[in-house]
């Protein structure tokens, strides 16, 4: 019996030797009953698993052809599929959060936060959107604080850092989540710089944000704070300010 790879799949043919979609690379493998050689198992799993890869980018070509169009984003209107849609949400703490969300259709669904990095937008998670919310979740991915729609003013060099330390951030998504009616969240996920401000989240509220995951920014601790220091000499205000800042 003779086995060739297909593009589409594997498949088993006792008539050819020859498929169709072969390419020059492609060679009939010879099996006698049950023994295939590591040779043959390694070269059919190869072409197996590219070509897996490339009828799986067809299927996101195709289906964002079918997304053409959308009314419902600020942004990527040509290529968000359709399903996911934009607002502008007040989180009561001194910003205004773009936000791109699926699965908003039903209440009381779960809710999954997506933390973008730097620098990104909430349009980095377009790919996960409606994958979550086809699993029962209310998926919402903002643009942060600085970044993207959320921008009201240009971001200049003067610009007070305090409103983006990690505890201020912390509490633009707290508010986020509040405002849409969320008192908990199944999952907050972030990616490189949303991966400090997810975990931070989850530390200071884990009442409130139940699972956290960081993709590309491992969790360094929580800093340690000065131990026995009423004997030694105190930094000036300006020096004790930055060490606040820097480790909020």
């Amino acid at each position: 019996m003779n086995v060739c790879v297909s593009p589409q799949w594997m498949r088993y043919d006792a008539q050819q030797t020859r498929f169709p979609y072969r390419t020059d690379q492609m060679e009939p493998v010879n099996i006698i009953r049950e023994h295939i050689s590591r040779r043959h198992f390694l070269q059919a799993f190869s072409f197996f698993a590219a070509n897996t890869a490339l009828a799986s980018g067809a299927d996101i070509q195709q289906s964002n052809a079918g997304a053409r169009a959308s009314d419902s984003v600020e942004y990527g209107r040509s290529t968000l599929p359709r399903g996911v849609r934009s607002r502008r949400v007040d989180t009561n703490n001194g910003v205004v959060l773009h936000i791109l969300e699926a699965g908003f259709e039903a209440p009381d669904k779960p809710c999954v936060v997506l933390l973008h990095g730097f620098p990104e937008l909430a349009y980095t998670w377009r790919h996960q959107l409606l994958p979550l919310a086809g699993a029962g979740f209310h998926v919402i991915a903002p643009d942060l604080r600085g970044y993207g729609r959320s921008v009201s003013t240009a971001v200049t060099f003067d610009d007070d850092l305090l409103p983006y330390s990690s505890l201020n951030r912390v509490n633009d998504i707290l508010g986020l989540v509040r405002a849409l009616g969320y008192e908990n969240v199944a999952a907050i996920v972030g990616h490189d710089w949303g991966g400090p401000t997810a975990q931070w989240c989850s530390l200071v509220r884990p009442d409130v944000f139940h699972s956290v995951a960081s993709l590309s920014t491992p969790f360094l601790g929580s800093p340690t704070l000065p131990l026995s220091t009423k004997s030694r000499r105190l930094a000036s205000p300006a020096k004790a300010l930055f060490h606040v800042q820097l480790h909020a």
